[in-house]
């Protein structure tokens, strides 16, 4: 039984998931990196790109309790850590106003941005909530379809890093689009390890994930893959800029190769600790990455 009060804030705490929100400060921290190595840093913007990115998460976190609650995806069979609405900590109702209260205080953070940065905010900003609340819920949930990995992506990597530079600069230059892939593909392999872990229970609630459509043999390959992009594209970076400093998240690379031996050969409740790890890689790797960009003078 949970020691957590029904209703306390350490309930709440619990489900915005604070572990998951190294993938919302890396891409901005990287779009930052990006901004000030094409020479157009910009603190209040950046800041509030960050906000925003932190209640978007948390948004879709909560909105990710409540409707795989709603849905049957989270069951007492659950291996993974505890969630709120499965353990009676949250109400529906709680967790969908704690969900609108997050997006509202988010569409805030876009006001301002819209006023620095233009009316492209507004764009970007609705399409990255109606996709929070789609992740899981409405008439065609993403994540139930197998196209999780591909929100990810998209809005961990390429919307987040691109747009972070974009508030600050005025326009998206290529070296944003290059700094998305790493950052997008490590919080993909987050979901992977995720869906990895969670196959047999999202199979019995109709969530079709790439892990349940196509075995546990394809999740380990895309892990290994995003991985892969990770490691190669800062490579890529130094090569093309002759400047070394940007193989500076290849010193996690024994890191990263431990927890793929790991995902390979474990199964069930371990798996928890390889997910938390894949994040703190996100985190590391991330702050490697933006640290190199920040000092590099030909990017």
């Amino acid at each position: 039984m949970s020691p957590i009060e029904p209703g306390s804030l350490r309930a709440w705490l619990l489900a915005t998931r604070p572990q998951t929100l190294t993938a919302a400060f890396v891409p901005v921290a990287v779009g930052t990196a990006v901004a000030h190595a094409q020479g157009g840093v910009r603190v209040g913007p950046a800041l509030a790109a960050l906000l925003g990115a932190f209640l978007l998460q948390i948004g879709t976190n909560l909105a990710n309790d409540l409707f795989d609650h709603e849905k049957g995806a989270d069951t007492e069979e659950r291996v993974g850590p505890l969630r709120a609405a499965q353990a009676g900590l949250l109400t529906t109702d709680q967790l969908r106003r704690g969900m609108v209260l997050s997006f509202a205080a988010a569409t805030l953070a876009g006001v301002y941005l819209t006023v620095v940065a233009g009316p492209a905010v507004v764009a970007i900003g609705v399409l990255a909530i109606a996709s929070g609340v789609a992740y899981t819920g409405g008439p065609y949930p993403l994540g139930y379809n197998g196209l999780g990995d591909v929100f990810v992506m998209l809005f961990f990597g390429f919307v987040a890093v691109c747009g972070t530079a974009f508030v600050q600069l005025g326009f998206v230059p290529p070296l944003a689009w290059w700094a998305s892939v790493p950052v997008g593909s490590l919080a993909t392999a987050i979901l992977v390890v995720n869906n990895v872990r969670d196959r047999e229970t999202d199979a019995k609630a109709n969530k079709r994930t790439l892990a349940v459509r196509f075995g546990r043999g394809a999740g380990v390959v895309e892990y290994v893959l995003l991985l892969a992009m990770a490691y190669l594209v800062p490579a890529l970076l130094a090569w093309g800029s002759a400047d070394p400093w940007l193989f500076l998240p290849w010193l996690t690379l024994p890191w990263a190769a431990a927890l793929t031996r790991n995902l390979v050969r474990l199964e069930g409740p371990p798996l928890n600790a390889i997910l938390a790890g894949t994040a703190r890689l996100l985190l590391v790797h991330g702050a490697l990455f933006a640290a190199a960009l920040f000092r590099c003078v030909r990017c």
